[in-house]
């Protein structure tokens, strides 16, 4: 004897799972855009940024 499973027969829905809300099923879906390619000179500008700071930071503690 099968039980019966809500989840299998429920509805096609055509927004995303997250829009249960009558409104926000009515909203488009959420645009992903891509992330660009990150180059490799932000490794080094974080470096060197954080490298200042604490070297401000140290130098303002000592005077």
């Amino acid at each position: 004897m099968k039980r019966y499973d809500p989840m299998m027969e429920r509805r096609l829905v055509l927004t995303h799972e997250a829009a249960r809300h009558p409104f926000r099923r009515t909203l488009p879906p959420p645009v992903v855009e891509a992330v660009p390619a990150r180059r490799d000179d932000q490794d080094w500008k974080l470096f060197v940024l954080s490298f200042v700071a604490f070297f401000i930071c140290f130098y303002t503690l000592i005077a």
